[in-house]
Formats: structure tokens, C-alpha cells, sequence
């Protein structure tokens, strides 16, 4: 027993630092890379612009 805790423990908490140190990283790579930049700009964006899902196939130009 190290410092009183068990060797479950310690892997316990080896475990949950590496995760919350992963998540921590994601979150600040996600962050620079400006994926939180503009949230609601999106649904107004879809809703402006024309796509091809509009145009019938069958439309000779």
C-alpha cells in the first residue's frame, strides 16, 4: 500500500487523470481551431443559402 491507498485505487486514479487530461485537450484543440466560434450562425446560414438538394434532377440548363 502506497500512501494508503490500494493498487486499485492508484490505477483508479491514473485512469481519471488520463481521461480528464484527454478531454481537457480535445476541448482546447477544439477551441483554437474556432469550432465555438459562431453556434448560431449556422442554422440562419442553412436557411439563406440555395443548395442542390433544392434543384430537381431532371432540369436541363
Amino acid at each position: 500500500m502506497l500512501m494508503g491507498f490500494s493498487i486499485g485505487t492508484w490505477m483508479l486514479l491514473i485512469v481519471t487523470v488520463c481521461f480528464s487530461g484527454s478531454s481537457l485537450l480535445v476541448w482546447y484543440a477544439a477551441r483554437n481551431s474556432g469550432q465555438f466560434e459562431d453556434v448560431e450562425g449556422v442554422k440562419y446560414r442553412m436557411l439563406e443559402e440555395e443548395s442542390l438538394v433544392d434543384v430537381p434532377l431532371n432540369v436541363k440548363k
